[in-house]
């Protein structure tokens, strides 16, 4: 795939800028706080509707306006597609593909497929385990974007089963009284409900990355130069033996009962995906206590160019990848690695405050823009 242009209107720090894509790599240089990040954020966007920086829409949209637009032309195997999606700061959005509005934005998934490498993902290592549940979660949307919403149902159905569990555990501290047979009998539902939405997320999660750590491993072996082993576990909170259904689900309902009288006197649920992990160990030892930062960037390299090759396999075509100052974070052989993986196959995105650390050969095959101040141009 292959982005060709893009438009943003009034997102971010930028008024109306056009952006047409003419080369497989495309470099954007400019100081701190000028809107290069911002740029491939929009792309990330388009790819998952999710931003990584921020949560709400209001501090997508340029200051003093009402809304903000993201628009762009995608070529892939298939053709030509124009895409578009209108940020409001009500946080209303509207999604359209091929000039044709969408009723539902999880339909708008699986368009773009994109992989973003920031020196924020340091944070997959050494970070709690809410950052590798999200980086395991997005790898997931993009081989299978129904996930999105199997997503978004389990973490309805907690929020309403936490609100029964906060109101049980109140009714038992203000009222010093048992917990009524009505609360007890609603509570059973939402298990029911929790545990059939849990083990379709579980299952998910536990295949992609059955599918990534060899593809992981094999990179972490060749820019270790083979001295360093890489493991990844999913470790559920529901013991996952075997992938059967109904073994599974049986086994999340044993648990949440063994720690129901913990739940209730806690108002939260202790059980299910929203609590899995996700561990990293490098020559037997987790990557998170003892690695080094050296090791930590090697693991993190690893997994982002796993992340392209599986999504490659999986869809059939190379996504698009998106480094957000991330060279300076690695050293020369890390940037050299990543550099000749990327060659032509891969259409990169890539932001730095300056050109020394790139190789004369490949600033000659690349597009320069010079960002400043929201404004994008070919010379500085």
């Amino acid at each position: 795939m292959y982005l060709k242009n893009l438009h943003l209107v009034q997102f971010r720090n930028y008024q109306d800028q056009w952006v047409e894509f003419g080369a497989p790599k495309t470099i954007l240089v400019g100081n701190n706080a000028q809107g290069k990040s911002n740029l491939l954020e929009a792309v990330e966007l388009l790819s998952t509707l999710k931003s990584h920086r921020v949560t709400r829409d209001r501090d997508l949209v340029k200051e003093s306006a009402e809304w903000g637009k993201i628009a762009a032309t995608l070529a892939r195997q298939t053709g030509e597609i124009d895409l578009s999606l209108t940020l409001r700061r009500n946080g209303r959005r509207t999604v359209s593909r091929a000039s044709e509005p969408l009723k539902r934005q999880i339909d708008f998934l699986g368009t773009i497929n994109a992989v973003q490498f920031s020196s924020l993902d340091l944070d997959l290592v050494r970070g709690g385990p809410e950052h590798r549940r999200s980086w395991l979660d997005n790898l997931v949307v993009q081989l299978e974007p129904f996930y999105a919403y199997i997503l978004q149902q389990y973490h309805q159905i907690l929020r309403q089963r936490n609100a029964l569990l906060k109101k049980i555990r109140e009714q038992g501290i203000v009222n010093d009284a048992s917990i009524s047979s009505v609360s007890h009998s609603e509570l059973a539902l939402w298990d029911a409900q929790l545990v059939t939405a849990g083990v379709r997320v579980m299952r998910r999660r536990a295949r992609a990355l059955q599918r990534l750590t060899p593809i992981a491993r094999h990179w972490h072996q060749t820019i270790s130069d083979s001295t360093e082993k890489l493991e990844i576990k999913y470790l559920p909170s529901v013991v996952m033996e075997k992938d059967d259904l109904e073994w599974l689900q049986q086994g999340f309902l044993e648990k949440i009962q063994q720690r129901s009288i913990a739940e209730q006197h806690q108002g939260t649920t202790l059980v299910g995906p929203h609590r899995d992990e996700v561990e990293f160990s490098i020559n037997q030892t987790p990557a998170r206590q003892y690695g080094s930062q050296g090791q930590q960037r090697t693991l993190v390299l690893a997994l982002k160019l796993a992340e392209l090759k599986l999504i490659e396999e999986v869809i059939g075509e190379p996504p698009l990848l998106l480094l957000d100052d991330v060279l300076a974070e690695l050293d020369l052989n890390r940037q050299n690695q990543l550099l000749e993986t990327i060659q032509t196959r891969f259409q990169t995105l890539i932001t730095t405050t300056h050109l020394s650390a790139f190789d004369p050969v490949w600033l000659n095959a690349s597009q320069i823009f010079y960002v400043k101040g929201g404004n994008i141009s070919l010379h500085v």
